[in-house]
């Protein structure tokens, strides 16, 4: 089993920055593949970037540019740092990590608004 717990959520002005930061626990494997997620009221969850175990990154185009997904792998911690927050980037983000099954976090508000 693997626990995800994803912290730094908050509000936060158009243009500002704010920095998520998913702990995994539990049985995490050599190879697998961790992302940040988003779900906006009303909308299917969408992706937001991945990063495999070997740091190769991926970002949905909405947020190339301003996002930037990191890993460490010796603590088990993947982060998102996000930056020029737009209104519509306003969602609930979930970490994600992919081995032989998949796992999510219970999600944290990320709301941007002035």
């Amino acid at each position: 089993q693997v626990q995800l717990v994803e912290s730094g959520g908050g509000l936060v002005q158009p243009g500002g920055s704010l920095r998520l930061s998913c702990a995994a626990s539990g049985d995490i494997r050599t190879i697998s593949v961790m992302g940040w997620f988003r779900q906006a009221p009303g909308k299917q969850r969408e992706l937001v970037a991945t990063i495999t175990t070997r740091g190769t990154a991926t970002y949905a185009d909405s947020v190339k540019g301003r996002f930037t997904v990191s890993r460490d792998y010796t603590l088990n911690m993947l982060y998102l740092q996000m930056n020029s927050l737009k209104p519509e980037d306003t969602a609930v983000y979930y970490c994600n990590l992919q081995q032989v099954h998949t796992y999510w976090g219970q999600g944290t508000q990320v709301t941007v608004s002035s």
